[in-house]
């Protein structure tokens, strides 16, 4: 008897149904596409429990004829290919013919559909794809598909569907990833009883990016409108400032479907380059038009990926799109020789407005001991102050006379007209001016049977007493690294950012981040895509054990209130970025694995950085806390933390010793 077994047709469906129906997002994937394939111009999602319960998709296309209903649930049944040569020219996004009998065998489904050129409606019910009802319906023009309890057959598929929330994001993220490449179409989400997602279908990619991402994503994007060799380029690049420290913000449209296209992202990078720091990514939206048979979708079962026949266009006409943009939009302001700015932005050359010394209020010092007299002891220049009738008046005089310094009124040689004086001398002058001058008295001495005991002016401590027999400060090469002498035997150079690093990272591993945490004056809202959203909302004790204090902002946004310590306000965003997508790539469960990640990149980014100016007291500060502890001998990232010389190693280098 032979071994080999021809499959039963439900056998061969489920097998088919698992190349196509991987999770609902699957299903939401493939019922959109068809409703976008009907000329829908309205789109309504509705999931309930991640869509594993419930999915509604809602359009108002063309909708189904009669006679096509139970054929449309048929393997390889498609209405958008009738010979070989269609597969050259694929103009549609769903083209097999496998997503609805896949569905189908695989749940509860309901289709309610209404074809234009009909007036009664049509009511198609299978389970298990076997026909259970075919009913008349009163439905408007278009279609309702309707799944319930997906995978309720397959137990062993059901099992691997992770929790509610994860599959609800997952569906999110397809419905934000077709509203972009279709602004055309009105989009609505409804996720458990509530509207998380509406887009107003006016034909503007800008909406749709503001509907999806948000206000502040929008309002850092630039335009790019370009066309090379008959690829049209068209959409939106974010500003040099506004690069995220990785690629999951990229999103690439190939003839109206979304695409990970690895040839667009090196043409990005290429393009941004001496505009973009170095680790940085900018993040887009860009359509990409290009003759259909160029491009061949049927190389993926989900259809995500494409292969090109010439990726030498597609990369060309992408790189000159992105540079083209960023040139002509650089906002930067260029300074010419004679003092203007101009600023291209305003076509206008502002001069800068002259500088006006604003007069100073110093403290009355204490009045001298004075005495008019007839003539000058001693020739001193007269002071030409004008009269001023009060104690603000007189100051801001002085202050504004160049000559005048407010600081030497405690000298002895120092020439200060009292206000009293003043007064004084004008009630009671003659009709003659009288020169007057004022002068300090000598204090009398008092005699005394006991030596006066003189007290000096003792010398400022210095705020850094050097330690005895240990490190001597030598000073820091290249505001990077610090050179110290040790017990005059040894020349030991510090790599400040990496033994500043080596020190966080041991601390917040020992801490496991309390303490080490401080409130942000103003909280930071981090928007990240729904992948990277939902690993980070269920592992916000993983932030919190690093410092940060991270909730749930709902729709794809993180509120972050508190920060490690040493963290620049300004990194706050791109780390919490980079640790939600490490955590949503590392697919393994190994938590200690996951926070030493996390651990190196806080203290990365909080440690003090090469070529900042640092005092001498926070140098020997890292120094100190080096020589006392000798495991601190290498970076979280493997690079040692200092090189040693010794003496005799130095002094063989000059010569002086044979």
């Amino acid at each position: 008897m032979g071994v080999i077994n021809v499959l039963d047709k439900h056998v061969a469906e489920l097998i088919a149904a698992g190349e196509v129906v991987e999770r609902p997002a699957s299903a939401i994937k493939e019922l959109i596409e068809n409703s976008i394939d009907a000329g829908a111009t309205s789109i309504t999602v509705e999931i309930q429990n991640g869509g594993i319960t419930y999915m509604r998709v809602t359009d108002n296309g063309c909708g189904f004829m009669r006679e096509d209903v139970k054929l449309a649930f048929l393997p390889h049944a498609t209405s958008k290919i009738n010979i070989e040569n269609d597969l050259d020219r694929i103009a549609t996004l769903g083209f097999r013919g496998e997503a609805l009998a896949s569905i189908s065998s695989v749940s509860r489904l309901q289709l309610i559909t209404c074809h234009k050129s009909e007036t009664i409606g049509t009511s198609y019910e299978i389970e298990g794809g076997e026909e259970v009802s075919f009913d008349d319906a009163g439905c408007p023009v278009g279609s309702t598909i309707i799944v319930r309890d997906l995978f309720y057959n397959i137990p062993a598929r059901m099992k691997f569907l992770k929790k509610d929330r994860a599959e609800g994001n997952a569906v999110a993220n397809v419905i934000d990833k077709i509203a972009l490449s279709h602004p055309e179409i009105a989009i609505t989400f409804i996720r458990d009883g509530r509207r998380v997602l509406s887009t107003s279908g006016d034909n503007r990619i800008k909406s749709a990016i503001y509907s999806v991402y948000g206000r502040d994503f929008a309002n850092g994007l630039i335009p790019v409108n370009y066309e090379l060799g008959g690829i049209k380029v068209q959409g939106y690049v974010s500003k040099p400032v506004n690069a995220r420290p990785n690629r999951g913000m990229q999103n690439f449209f190939i003839n109206g479907r979304y695409v990970r296209s690895g040839t667009a992202s090196a043409a990005i990078e290429e393009a941004c380059k001496g505009s973009v720091m170095v680790g940085r990514y900018a993040a887009c939206v860009l359509h990409l038009k290009v003759p259909f048979e160029s491009v061949d979708v049927n190389v993926h079962p989900s259809k995500i990926e494409v292969r090109f026949i010439n990726e030498r266009p597609i990369f060309d006409a992408v790189y000159h799109a992105v540079k083209s943009s960023l040139n002509k939009n650089d906002e930067r302001k260029e300074i010419t020789f004679d003092g203007a700015v101009k600023n291209d932005a305003f076509s206008e050359i502002r001069k800068p407005k002259p500088f006006v010394a604003q007069p100073k209020v110093f403290e009355k010092a204490p009045e001298p001991i004075a005495k008019p007299v007839s003539k000058p002891l001693n020739p001193i220049e007269k002071l030409d102050i004008p009269f001023v009738t009060s104690d603000k008046d007189e100051l801001m005089a002085k202050a504004a006379d160049n000559d005048f310094n407010p600081f030497d009124v405690f000298s002895k040689q120092a020439v200060r007209r009292d206000l009293n004086v003043t007064k004084a001398i004008e009630k009671n002058k003659a009709t003659e001016p009288v020169d007057t001058e004022i002068v300090y008295e000598e204090p009398k001495k008092v005699e005394s049977a006991k030596p006066v005991e003189v007290q000096t002016k003792k010398e400022p401590e210095p705020l850094y007493e050097q330690p005895k027999n240990k490190l001597i400060f030598v000073g820091e090469a290249f505001n990077t690294y610090i050179i110290v002498e040790k017990n005059e035997k040894e020349l030991v150079i510090i790599d400040k950012h990496a033994a500043h690093e080596r020190m966080v990272y041991e601390k917040l591993k020992k801490e496991r981040g309390a303490g080490f945490s401080q409130l942000l004056l103003h909280p930071v809202t981090v928007i990240l895509n729904k992948l990277d959203y939902e690993a980070a909302v269920a592992n916000l004790d993983m932030f919190r054990e690093c410092a940060f204090d991270v909730d749930d902002f709902g729709n794809g946004a993180l509120i972050v209130r508190a920060a490690p310590q040493y963290l620049d306000f300004d990194d706050v965003e791109s780390s919490v970025i980079e640790m939600a997508s490490y955590i949503a790539q590392n697919k393994t469960d190994i938590r200690s694995e996951r926070m030493d990640w996390i651990y190196h990149n806080v203290a990365c980014r909080s440690a003090i950085k090469g070529g900042n100016i640092s005092t001498r007291e926070e140098l020997m500060e890292i120094a100190n806390k080096l020589d006392e502890d000798p495991t601190l001998r290498y970076c979280p990232h493997g690079r040692p933390v200092c090189v040693v010389m010794s003496r005799y190693e130095l002094e063989k280098q000059f010569g002086r010793i044979q």
